[in-house]
């Protein structure tokens, strides 16, 4: 069988039922797989982790997500916005440490005051880093005009995740209320990218009703979708929510945690030079589990700059590490012994290679 997988991966093209095989490898096989992604990284994008400092700007939502934390309905926790100074405090520890690069994160809101609150963060954080710090938002569905404002005043990244490419999974997770629609979430990708921004998206791994076909159509659904940048990770239940009134199903985490290091590994073969988030939520299952990410394709992570007193309202699943502070001596906070040759892309933006050949392409 080990032959087979390394026959698979040397193929110019994977088919559905190689990705069906990959998903389904045992453990030694695993690591050819795994090993091969990192070579694929490294050919493409060198040997570097880079940085985003994130920023968890609110948790209050307008959104009722079968299986989010901060879910529109859940009355448990405690509703928060940061403060202008907050932000900028936190964009100016970012560029301190090195992290060229920021994430905004937060709920999904829509409106005027939101959509010119954002922006007027955006230049201002661009105005006091004299434009040295990258900016990415991550804040959900808004109209063509909104995203297009932000990307003119200086955001250059943009994820939406999906969290389900599949028609019929996507409403499984989320309520049939006429506020949860796949089709428009479709259509703010296409916006976000018509924008300009690099683009990314992401699904879980390890829903209810999920199969390994869904994890397959989500592969070609990124693929095709041309993305730039994937934020992928394991489904953890959050008991606040309707899919997760019961508790985690703890039998099966490690089951997720190794089939998110296996879709982590196919998207970095499938789609050689895109970014790729080794994410929180794996860290929330393994405590390694972001250096074992990157050693299987992954090469950004996110440390987390929200003030330590909000963390707690930001957890959209159960056991998300929140307590821990930046350690100004490693400010990845990874264990470089477990990544040898890997280094820490400090001081750069780490925009994907993927977007700067699709342009050129354009072009």
């Amino acid at each position: 069988m080990k032959s087979e997988i390394v026959t698979l991966l040397n193929k110019k093209e994977i088919t559905r039922n190689d990705i069906i095989t990959l998903l389904k490898c045992d453990e030694e096989e695993a690591q050819i797989l795994y090993k091969t992604a990192s070579y694929v990284r490294e050919k493409y994008l060198g040997n570097k982790v880079y940085l985003r400092g994130l920023i968890e700007y609110s948790n209050i939502c307008g959104k009722n997500c079968l299986y989010c934390g901060i879910r529109k309905e859940n009355k448990k926790i405690r509703r928060y916005t940061l403060s202008e100074y907050e932000v900028l405090e936190a964009a100016a520890t970012a560029q301190r440490l090195g992290l060229a690069s920021i994430a905004i994160q937060g709920g999904e809101i829509e409106g005027e005051h939101y959509t010119d609150r954002i922006e007027y963060l955006i230049r201002k954080i661009r105005e006091i880093s004299h434009n040295e710090i990258g900016i990415t938002l991550s804040l959900g569905e808004q109209s063509p005009e909104t995203y297009r404002r932000w990307f003119d005043a200086g955001a250059h990244r943009y994820l939406l995740r999906i969290e389900a490419s599949g028609l019929d999974l996507y409403k499984k997770i989320h309520p049939d209320d006429g506020h949860h629609d796949y089709h428009k979430r479709v259509e703010c990708l296409k916006s976000i990218k018509d924008s300009g921004y690099q683009t990314g998206t992401g699904v879980m791994i390890g829903l209810p009703h999920q199969t390994l076909n869904d994890l397959v159509d989500d592969v070609f659904f990124m693929r095709d979708f041309d993305i730039d940048m994937c934020g992928m990770g394991p489904f953890i239940e959050h008991s606040d929510t309707p899919l997760g009134e019961k508790g985690a199903d703890d039998y099966f985490m490690k089951e997720r945690f190794e089939l998110t290091l296996r879709m982590i590994s196919i998207m970095r073969i499938v789609m050689k030079d895109i970014n790729i988030v080794a994410s929180t939520a794996m860290q929330a299952i393994d405590q390694a589990g972001r250096e074992k990410a990157i050693l299987a394709g992954a090469n950004v992570i996110m440390p987390n700059l929200t003030p330590l007193q909000y963390r707690e309202g930001y957890k959209l699943y159960e056991h998300k590490p929140v307590a821990r502070d930046i350690d100004e001596n490693n400010v990845s906070g990874l264990n470089l012994g477990l990544l040898p040759g890997m280094k820490i892309g400090l001081g750069k933006w780490g925009d994907a290679a993927h977007f700067r050949r699709r342009l050129s392409e354009v072009k």
